[in-house]
């Protein structure tokens, strides 16, 4: 049976050394109250120390702070900015040593371990974030590791960089090159596992745990039982205590046998249900909200583009969104009145509804089904999706694209490398170039001042997307405010041009490589560039 115990008491139980697993996405299952502790524990004391740090999706607030009750609805009136770094990030506070080694999909909001990793006084790899989530089920099970071909050709192949982040990273123990039936794969190895740090809402008097309030529905029960079968502790933080036997069977999500301690969070402020809400019962099923609630997008080049993305789908898809620019595709599809003929998700087990852009990414607003991570990187692996729209680092002119590593900027791939190896239909967002002033309106666009980033690159930094292992019946568009480009027989392809701007002057004078022109170049949809749209309807036929 579980022991009930102070957050203080489960960073003293810590030893140095241990390998920690924690779950979750963004705040959601993520034990806040329970990371202050070991860090102040680290700062007084010195220990634990030397943790090897393992985490699949992204666990921080990207700075927002305490400051949202919703990214569209009911702000706080007072904005309360004490805890403003909260999730990983805090393990870096007290200083470097608490951890030396750290493997995640998703690395950028955990700020103080990016300094520190950067700095090489931590040895950092990430990997596709479905390859770490199925394999805490490889680790549970006792076997040997994950197979597969996700990440062939990016940058975690060990022929490009084994998953390395910085220089101190040894990446034989985390990916191998194998061959398997004379085809080329990578292997995963498993590994051991001391310590889960998770979270859920409720803890009965059994230590049942439910996710009732969580927006995520996470692998904390992978991570637990991976951690139990291997003679380590489990610690799991909650915000509400219920008496034994009072939760509904199917809302345990970890089954109290697998936890050893329970911490019941005093401070509210540890219970977030994402990085920008505190609590948003419709992402939880609770209730669903009208949708005429959530704002609209501006009118700019930001929603030029997401109409763009949304002409490609097709009615009845299943469309997965990525974080940034193409999460916001799915206030256009709403705007236009047309939520029921898509069915939009997120990597995190979102099906349906409305995905939340940042700084809630992950959660979803009226879900229609929230699954565990690793139901939806099956789904995602197997080719369930007709279409994914991700974001845009930088691009080069092998269709290659880099969100993980940009210059010092260390971010990860998160879903993308998963995401983009087994969908048929893969639509990459972005602006041409970065920081550029830009006037839309009355069917064209305007560059007002250029850019100075550029985005387009002769050779990017780090290959997240690899354009020449894209398999050959795989639809790939770079979708820009100015320009769209497809990568036909693996080559970077100049499709459409937006109305009202010069080619050389506004595009070509902008790129780091030489396109190739179709014969058949095309002006964007006018329609577009004006303020109501309302012809996305005529796109999903």
């Amino acid at each position: 049976m579980a022991k009930f115990i102070t957050a203080k008491e489960a960073a003293q139980l810590i030893p140095d050394h241990a390998t920690v697993g924690v779950a979750g996405m963004g705040l959601s299952g993520w034990p806040e109250e329970v990371a202050c502790a070991i860090r102040d524990n680290f700062a007084e004391t010195g220990h634990p120390c030397d943790l090897n740090l393992k985490q699949a999706s992204a666990l921080g607030d990207w700075g927002y702070g305490n400051k949202f009750n919703g990214w569209d609805r009911n702000p706080l009136p007072e904005a309360d900015t004490e805890h403003g770094n909260r999730g990983v990030t805090r393990f870096g506070e007290a200083g470097p040593g608490l951890i030396t080694k750290w493997t995640s999909a998703h690395i950028g909001s955990a700020f103080t371990l990016c300094d520190q990793a950067r700095q090489g006084k931590i040895e950092t790899h990430c990997l596709p974030q479905g390859v770490i989530i199925n394999l805490w089920r490889e680790c549970a099970a006792g076997r040997p590791g994950l197979i597969t071909k996700t990440g062939l050709g990016t940058f975690v192949d060990p022929r490009v960089e084994g998953g390395r982040m910085n220089d101190c990273a040894n990446s034989e123990e985390v990916v191998k090159l194998v061959e398997f039936n004379g085809e080329e794969y990578l292997f995963y190895p498993a590994f051991k596992c001391d310590v889960a740090l998770l979270r859920g809402t409720i803890a009965d008097e059994n230590g049942n745990i439910s996710f009732a309030h969580e927006s995520v529905v996470n692998e904390g029960f992978e991570v637990a039982t991976a951690v139990k079968n291997n003679g380590g502790i489990v610690i799991v933080q909650v915000e509400y205590l219920a008496k034994k036997d009072t939760l509904n069977p199917k809302d345990v999500k970890i089954p109290g046998k697998l936890v050893d301690y329970v911490v019941q969070a005093k401070d509210p402020k540890s219970c977030w249900q994402a990085e920008g809400t505190y609590w948003e019962p419709s992402y939880s099923g609770q209730i669903k909200i009208p949708l005429d609630s959530i704002q609209p997008l501006p009118f700019d080049e930001r929603k030029v583009v997401c109409r763009r993305c949304a002409m490609e789908l097709r009615k009845g898809d299943l469309i997965n969104l990525g974080v940034g620019m193409p999460a916001d595709i799915a206030k256009v599809v709403a705007e236009e009145g047309l939520i029921e003929d898509v069915t939009m998700s997120t990597e995190s087990g979102m099906v349906g509804g409305v995905p939340s852009a940042r700084p809630s990414f992950g959660s979803a607003y009226n879900p229609e089904a929230i699954l565990s991570p690793h139901e939806m990187f099956d789904l995602i692996s197997g080719g369930g999706l007709n279409m994914t729209c991700l974001g845009i680092g930088e691009v080069d002119g092998d269709g290659n694209n880099n969100v993980s590593r940009m210059g010092k900027r260390l971010t990860g791939p998160g879903g993308f490398i998963d995401i983009t190896a087994a969908t048929p239909k893969v639509i990459f967002a972005g602006t041409l170039m970065g920081k550029a002033k830009v006037k839309v309106g009355g069917g064209k666009l305007e560059i007002v001042e250029e850019g100075t980033i550029q985005k387009f690159v002769e050779k990017v930094g780090q290959i997240t997307f690899s354009g020449q292992y894209a398999p050959d019946n795989q639809e790939v568009l770079y979708v820009t405010e100015r320009a769209v480009f497809q990568l036909i027989d693996h080559k970077m392809t100049l499709i459409e041009i937006a109305p009202g701007i010069d080619l050389q002057k506004d595009v070509l004078d902008h790129l780091g490589f030489t396109p190739v022109i179709s014969p058949d170049l095309k002006e964007m949809d006018p329609g577009i560039f004006e303020e109501h749209w309302g012809g996305l309807k005529e796109y999903l036929k």
